[in-house]
């Protein structure tokens, strides 16, 4: 296939767009214009590059890739991985961590790789990247190219307490709009009803963490499902867990030497957010390097959720995790 016809393939007119857009359900929270497409929500502006990843992505069988919602450890977890696949490469003071931000090294398929839909593919297109790529996700598990679906390709999920998500984005949510000016602050209130709602981009949460749940179960080998709550509680534990679903599990040797402990410092919140290359610029054009990361503790919803935001909470979680097997860990 040659380059013009691999970029007729990936063009999607901006009628065709249009046309499905204004199709959809429509809402506003957090400042932002969404629809509802295929039971999940989505900025206005993100409609045409998810249609591009889904019809036009092929998986292979090596790709790792990393799913989750939105502020729910993504980033740590890219750091990880990344350190995790590229340890024998790169000893941790010559790790490329050092001058990239994770989200340049584990590629957005839907934001950074199909982020321009109208056009070819970013310079780091799919096809140069070498094997195994390193990706990742916001998308629910069924609206995911088939490829992603149907290949040998591995899922690593990470989801966090619904409380501490909440309140992630919130922080998120109002920094943006303090630094962009697109519209007055929202209030944590209204933000809170939509999020019990299910109205939160790429919600809503339940469902979202739900599904990949019981994929893990039925699928062990297809999706590696991890809990934010518990990589801070046992790092080693779950490291060893991710490099071995990965097939690159730790020698031995490697374990004498330390080298997980190195991984989880280098890695860690504390470290990363203070590297130099993660305290100024921006990704994607409009999101600050340093807004990727904050305080990254369990059980901070609780200086934000009054008792009656606490409550509903509880008994939301308990009504859609019913029968499912999953539970979280709110309090640490």
């Amino acid at each position: 296939m040659n380059n013009e016809t691999q970029k007729e393939l990936s063009i999607i007119s901006q009628e065709e767009v249009e046309e499905i857009k204004n199709a959809l359900p429509k809402s506003t929270f957090g400042g932002n214009n969404v629809k509802h497409y295929q039971g999940f929500w989505i900025r206005e502006s993100f409609l045409a590059r998810i249609l591009s990843f889904q019809r036009h992505f092929i998986a292979r069988d090596t790709d790792l890739i990393i799913s989750g919602l939105p502020k729910t450890g993504t980033t740590w977890l890219k750091s990880l991985l990344y350190t995790i696949v590229n340890r024998a490469i790169y000893p941790v003071n010559q790790n490329p961590l050092l001058r990239n931000h994770p989200q340049e090294l584990v590629y957005n398929l839907e934001n950074d790789i199909y982020g321009e839909a109208f056009a070819y593919p970013r310079p780091q297109h799919l096809d140069e990247l070498p094997s195994p790529r390193l990706l990742s996700t916001h998308l629910p598990y069924a609206p995911l190219p088939e490829s992603i679906r149907t290949s040998n390709c591995r899922l690593l999920y990470i989801c966090r307490n619904p409380l501490d998500k909440f309140t992630s984005n919130f922080h998120f949510i109002t920094s943006f709009v303090k630094n962009s000016n697109i519209g007055e602050m929202p209030h944590i209130e209204d933000l809170f009803d939509d999020y019990c709602e299910g109205k939160s981009l790429y919600g809503p949460f339940f469902e979202h963490v739900v599904t990949y749940w019981k994929m893990s179960i039925e699928q062990p080998n297809k999706v590696l499902f991890l809990k934010y709550e518990d990589l801070k509680d046992d790092p080693e534990l779950y490291l060893k867990r991710v490099a071995e679903f990965v097939g690159m599990p730790f020698t031995p040797l490697e374990e004498s030497q330390g080298v997980i402990s190195q991984i989880i410092e280098f890695c860690s919140i504390g470290n990363i957010k203070e590297l130099e290359v993660n305290k100024s610029g921006v990704i994607n054009k409009f999101f600050e390097k340093k807004s990727y990361f904050r305080k990254g503790e369990v059980g901070e919803w609780r200086n934000h959720f009054t008792p009656a935001m606490a409550e509903r909470m509880t008994r939301l979680m308990e009504e859609k995790l019913r029968g499912t097997g999953l539970s979280f860990k709110l309090i640490p």
